[in-house]
């Protein structure tokens, strides 16, 4: 029998490898040439065959065949980075003005580990494993553009898992995993909202529309819809980044802007947020005799688990790891993930890595200073492995 765990421990130092040279090429959107060459170059060097990549399409996948008959499993990881400078110190820090604050250089050698432990264990491998390697996740573009472009299709995706690494749940150690049914991170959508009023002098406020105070009273009023407006019961954010509008103290500016984030747990709460803001923006300024201009930028839909597969996946972990290091994230984050994208079209369960170091070395994700503990690499392949193998046996207790 294939010891998978021991294996996976072997190939630590290769995983960090990986990480730290992906690290240090931080690429942002689509625009992940290095990347992507990268990747390619070590898919090819194990012996991937079946591997698509160009012709316009974004992003790379890989499929590898087991030598049992079965369905076809799709294993996501994102690749893009973040538009910011990395202050970590680290001897393989980003140089060139971005950075991976959000763990997906772990993320993607974690994945190419994965491609080498299933290429030495196709006896036991059935059906197909559909690696997916994903760009512009942090603008929430990469995944509908790869389904629109067919990454679910020949052959078609009958389930998905992936993961997150880093310290996006708290009461978890190093060394552990952590599952959840349901519904685990938030919709995330954006809106800008332009009021337009008439500008004039700040000591003649009578003969003006000013913008700025519509904005004040919409802002206020924007915060009435979590507190008065949505079950206790229910997930929801509303908040206010931005406000822009005026340029001299003396002058009541023609217009003003503001913008924020929405965040949801269901797509009943979501519709609510996205039409409450729409109405009181409109409202406000109809009552202070302006106008305003709604916007909204949709990103992802919440990520829920399939209760089946996230039971198969929290066996497979049990498996691994043992049933004493394997725990049900207590609560969703609010966060949004584009792999929300995927599970609304094929059941799957995305689960959580915690790779904190437990002291002064943990800060949070996007922040300038994030790092990774890479001694628990290992087991995200060897979980994702393990899933692959057994996600369609009947392991009902």
């Amino acid at each position: 029998m294939f010891n998978l765990k021991k294996k996976a421990q072997e190939m630590n130092g290769q995983l960090v490898q990986w990480r730290r040279y992906l690290h240090g090429i931080p690429e942002l959107g689509f625009d992940t040439p290095l990347t992507e060459k990268f990747i390619l170059e070590q898919l090819a060097a194990m012996g991937v065959k079946d591997v698509r990549h160009g012709s316009g399409k974004k992003g790379i996948v890989a499929l590898i065949k087991g030598r049992k008959p079965g369905k076809v499993l799709g294993i996501r990881a994102d690749y893009d980075a973040l538009n910011m400078a990395e202050d970590t110190g680290l001897p393989f820090a980003a140089t060139n003005g971005n950075m991976h604050a959000c763990g997906h250089d772990g993320h993607a050698a974690m994945l190419l580990g994965t491609a080498k432990l299933l290429l030495e264990c196709l006896d036991e491998l059935p059906g197909t494993v559909k690696l997916i390697f994903q760009p512009s996740e942090e603008n929430g573009k990469g995944a509908p553009v790869m389904i629109e472009e067919g990454v679910l299709e020949n052959p078609r995706v009958d389930a998905l898992t992936g993961l997150h690494t880093g310290n996006l749940w708290k009461g978890f150690r190093a060394g552990e995993a952590g599952y959840r049914f349901g519904a685990l991170m938030a919709a995330a959508d954006w809106f800008k909202i332009t009021f337009e009023g008439k500008g004039g002098h700040g000591a003649s406020p009578h003969l003006t529309v000013d913008p700025v105070a519509m904005a004040c009273q919409a802002v206020s009023a924007l915060q009435m819809i979590v507190s008065r407006e949505i079950s206790p019961l229910a997930s929801a954010v509303v908040t206010v980044g931005v406000i822009q509008g005026g340029t001299m103290p003396n002058i009541i500016a023609p217009n003003c802007m503001i913008s924020g984030t929405l965040r949801s747990l269901d797509p009943d709460t979501r519709a609510l947020l996205l039409k409450r803001v729409k109405e009181i923006a409109e409202d406000t300024a109809k009552t202070l005799r302006g106008t305003a201009k709604v916007e909204f930028t949709y990103g992802p839909p919440p990520l829920i688990n399939d209760k089946g597969m996230t039971e198969k996946l929290r066996k497979a972990m049990e498996d691994i790891l043992g049933a004493d290091l394997v725990h049900e994230v207590a609560e969703p984050t609010m966060g949004g993930e584009d792999m929300a994208f995927f599970q609304e079209k094929v059941p799957g369960s995305f689960f959580f890595l915690p790779a904190t170091f437990g002291d002064e070395r943990d800060y949070p994700h996007h922040n300038p200073k994030f790092d990774l503990n890479e001694d628990v690499f290992w087991i995200g392949p060897a979980v994702m492995v393990r899933f692959a193998i057994t996600w369609q046996e009947d392991r009902t207790e």
